[in-house]
């Protein structure tokens, strides 16, 4: 009997490694710039389905993760890249925020700020742990933003985002990457 409790217990802490194994690469760090990023289906708060696939030729694609929709942080994010949302559409680009909230929540939080633009919903945290974003601890991203080239690449990756000023820090970054404009 103690000899079971010590392989299933030897069996629980093989397991627990593995588990961490299969999560993939903690917040991001695992990817750099030049990767090719990680291709994604998810569903929007506009009622769409996007596909990063679906965006190849275009000059950029911006996905700026954020933890939780109707959170002081990530409404100011949100609310800063509606405002910048001018900037934004004269450049070449696809962008988005992300989550891993439902995308019935995420809708209604994009409806509240009156957003222009939809928020990817990955509430099984597939794709943000592809991205290397996932907390499974919280079932929370975490707050990175990615600029995918028209290859599909990574142009850059921003970890250090300040919400308040999200948007047009997009718009800046844009622009130093060369990105053409429509």
């Amino acid at each position: 009997m103690v000899n079971e409790m010590k392989h299933l217990a030897t069996l629980g802490v093989v397991l627990s490694i593995l588990a961490g194994a299969v999560q993939g690469p903690a917040f991001g760090e695992d990817l750099k710039v030049g990767d090719v990023a990680p291709d994604f289906t998810l569903k929007a708060s506009d009622g769409k389905t996007y596909r990063l696939a679906d965006f190849r030729g275009k000059q950029a694609v911006v996905i700026a993760w954020f933890p939780r929709a109707f959170t002081g942080g990530c409404t100011k994010e949100c609310q800063s890249m509606r405002a910048s949302g001018e900037k934004l559409r004269t450049y070449d680009v696809a962008y988005f925020t992300a989550s891993t909230d439902p995308v019935e929540k995420n809708a209604e939080f994009a409806k509240s700020l009156d957003l222009d633009y939809p928020i990817l919903s990955d509430p099984t945290g597939e794709i943000a742990t592809k991205y290397g974003v996932y907390n499974s601890e919280r079932n929370a991203a975490q707050r990175v933003t990615f600029y995918i080239g028209e290859d599909g690449k990574l142009l850059h990756i921003d970890r250090a985002v300040k919400t308040e000023s999200h948007g047009a820090d997009i718009a800046e970054k844009l622009g130093s990457l060369g990105v053409e404009k429509k």
